[in-house]
């Protein structure tokens, strides 16, 4: 019987590379998918919510306010968008950058082909909190799997290391920031926006540990 050592429920900082190399790819790259397309789902009941967006999403609704194109459209552009600001931040993608800037917009849309906007307010509160819960659920399986930050991930922790600021800072700076352009845009903001800024730390917190998957070493 073989017995195949494993490091401990931490997250490694791998190069794109080693990060395929890690092993446990039958665990990590469905548990990956999984997790960005329950990104885009949980963004779609957000939307058919209709009582406010997660911050960048506010400037995401913002754009579509001025472009013609979807939601989920202007998910795989912003994404792109903030990887070339990873070039001079010296950020490595990894395969988990390039699927989230892709799979997160369509599920997104799709989602929100296959869901009405309910006009009950409990339905509609019902879909903000459960987009929230779930959000957090697919942030904790996405990061867990291990294989590359997303690129607004990567944009906050590329500037901490920069700047030498806290991680905090930065988040909050940043998602300040993206939320007044996305109003100044006229995207959506409401009580959901406060209630994501406040939740989705704690969750993905509580729910990562248990979606963390142990590489070989």
């Amino acid at each position: 019987m073989t017995t195949i050592a494993t490091a401990p429920r931490t997250l490694a900082d791998l190069g794109p590379i080693a990060q395929l190399r890690a092993g446990r790819l039958g665990r990590r790259l469905p548990q990956l998918y999984a997790g960005l397309v329950a990104y885009g789902v949980s963004l779609g009941m957000m939307m058919r919510g209709d009582l406010g967006l997660a911050p960048w999403d506010v400037l995401h609704s913002g754009l579509t306010e001025h472009f013609p194109i979807t939601i989920g459209q202007a998910v795989v552009i912003m994404s792109f968008v903030v990887l070339l600001l990873w070039i001079p931040l010296r950020e490595k993608p990894g395969l988990g950058t390039i699927s989230n800037a892709l799979i997160v917009g369509f599920s997104a849309d799709a989602t929100l082909a296959l869901l009405d906007r309910p006009d009950n307010i409990a339905a509609r509160v019902a879909l903000m909190v459960g987009g929230i819960v779930l959000c957090g659920l697919a942030t904790a399986m996405y990061i867990g799997a291990q294989l590359g930050r997303g690129p607004r991930d990567g944009l906050m922790t590329g500037l901490a290391r920069r700047t030498g600021l806290s991680l905090r800072l930065v988040r909050t700076g940043l998602e300040i920031t993206v939320v007044i352009i996305g109003l100044l845009l006229g995207g959506t903001l409401g009580l959901g926006t406060v209630l994501y800024a406040l939740a989705i730390g704690p969750l993905t917190q509580m729910m990562l540990p248990a979606w963390i998957v142990p590489l070989e070493k």
